[in-house]
């Protein structure tokens, strides 16, 4: 067997744990290993690379290759080992950004080197997707880095012009691109770096809040495009697979969120939603409805009295990094005979599957999680609802309020449970930045405080009746 087909069998064998990967990743249960199955493809490939010619010579530059894997391995354990839950997004995001500008920079130093040579047009074309790509998604993650990070403003940065002068810059860059794809111009090339530059910071700046999400499932789809583009570029199948895999992977994803919000994608990239606060904050209207709060020791005796509990996760449980003792009062509870049940929504945290992840931290078994729509269907029996730091996912005004900016977002429909108990720091809305008239509900008892401390307080109230 010769060297070149050995590496393409190898190459084969990677792009298959790519996709054993993709399917353990769509099962909380299975997600661990499917990780590891990609890391170990992703490990065949890059050896079976080193073992590669070009043009009948062995790589180029190998121990500067070594050194920059051995920068990238200091600096990724310690990040991956030790990020805070709450940071997990802002990684993501971060990875993502490295990602699509490495694929840019393979792109343009390609172009470079096969500038005299005077490239075919759908070379110099694979060479302009792959730098427009990958630029706005760098620079766009890095943006949604800031935000998720509160280095700026969370909520859509929006300008008059706004759309017009994005449209603007996205014409002249096409332009560019079309111009290069004639005369090969490698000046024209690092305009065109700078327009895709501005273009993925202008692309983000007016999406915000419960919308950034999406967006960063969006920039990933980029980034695995980006890569293809490269591959391509390469003459690299191994990319090739990967990009895509990435890519598709990726916009189904988004197309699925978007689909969990109740809004389509043109709506959440270009509305600037959640840019107007209309929730006031107070906890007494000026209706006269008001809430009602109570102690942990109050929802202690409550749940003594339940036979049935369902706990409602949201960011403000990462926040509190209360899932640990979470998981505590869940087994308290079923070591005195309450079946307990987790209700995820699609949408609650700060990126795809973070509540499954912040529970599997915690050793939640599996079997307790239940997606929304089976939820649902159970929260009828429930004799009391548990809400953790969620709050937009359960707001009934995304069903009863035609003119709320969320209506139309299938919710946990938490007001089905006959009890109701919101955990919440203060009066403040959610990412949407409207009222939960749940909170005003007369089934609801709110308890402030750090979710922590009184989950902590719950522990101790639950051990002593």
């Amino acid at each position: 067997m010769s060297r070149g087909t050995l590496i393409d069998l190898l190459y084969l064998v990677a792009a298959t744990t790519f996709l054993l990967a993709l399917k353990g990743l769509s099962s909380p249960k299975r997600a661990r290993v499917g990780n590891l199955t990609a890391a170990v493809g992703m490990l065949i490939a890059i050896v079976a690379t080193f073992f590669q010619h070009i043009d009948g010579h062995a790589l180029y530059h190998v121990p500067l290759m070594l050194l920059g894997m051995a920068i990238g391995l200091i600096v990724a354990v310690p990040v991956a080992r030790f990020v805070k839950m709450t940071a997990m997004p802002q990684l993501v995001a971060i990875f993502n950004g490295v990602g699509g500008g490495a694929a840019a920079l393979v792109s343009i130093t390609e172009f470079v080197h096969i500038h005299s040579t005077r490239p075919a047009t759908y070379v110099a074309l694979e060479v302009m997707l792959g730098v427009l790509i990958g630029t706005m998604s760098f620079s766009g993650s890095a943006v949604s880095f800031l935000k998720l990070q509160e280095l700026m403003t969370g909520r859509p940065v929006t300008y008059p012009g706004q759309q017009l002068l994005n449209g603007v810059i996205g014409v002249v860059t096409v332009g560019l691109i079309v111009t290069i794809l004639v005369n090969g111009s490698t000046a024209l090339l690092w305009v065109v770096l700078g327009l895709a530059f501005l273009l993925g910071i202008a692309f983000v700046l007016p999406i915000g809040g419960a919308d950034v999400p999406v967006l960063i499932s969006l920039l990933n789809s980029f980034t695995g495009l980006a890569v293809a583009a490269s591959g391509f570029t390469l003459g690299s199948n191994v990319l090739i697979v990967a990009g895509t895999l990435v890519g598709a992977s990726g916009i189904l994803l988004t197309r699925m969120m978007s689909a969990a919000m109740g809004r389509s994608l043109p709506n959440i990239l270009f509305s600037a939603f959640g840019s107007v606060v209309t929730a006031s904050g107070d906890a007494n209207r000026a209706d006269g409805r008001s809430v009602r709060s109570g102690s942990p020791e109050d929802v202690a005796v409550l749940m003594g009295f339940s036979s049935r509990v369902v706990i409602i996760p949201g960011y403000g449980l990462a926040v509190a990094q209360a899932q640990h003792v979470l998981r505590e009062l869940a087994d308290l509870l079923e070591g005195k005979g309450v079946e307990v049940f987790y209700a995820i929504h699609p949408v609650a945290g700060r990126m795809p599957g973070h509540m499954n992840v912040l529970l599997a931290e915690a050793n939640v078994p599996y079997e307790q999680l239940k997606e929304m729509d089976e939820a649902n269907s159970e929260l009828q029996t429930a004799d009391l609802a548990l809400v953790v730091g969620a709050n937009d996912t359960v707001n009934p005004a995304a069903v009863d309020d035609k003119a709320s900016p969320i209506y139309g977002m299938p919710i946990i429909h938490a007001d089905l449970a006959e009890n109701v108990i919101f955990l919440k720091r203060s009066m403040r809305p959610g990412f949407a930045g409207i009222e939960n008239e749940l909170l005003y509900n007369p089934k609801t008892m709110l308890v402030f405080g750090d979710a922590k401390d009184t989950l902590t307080k719950m522990v101790a109230a639950v051990k002593a009746g």
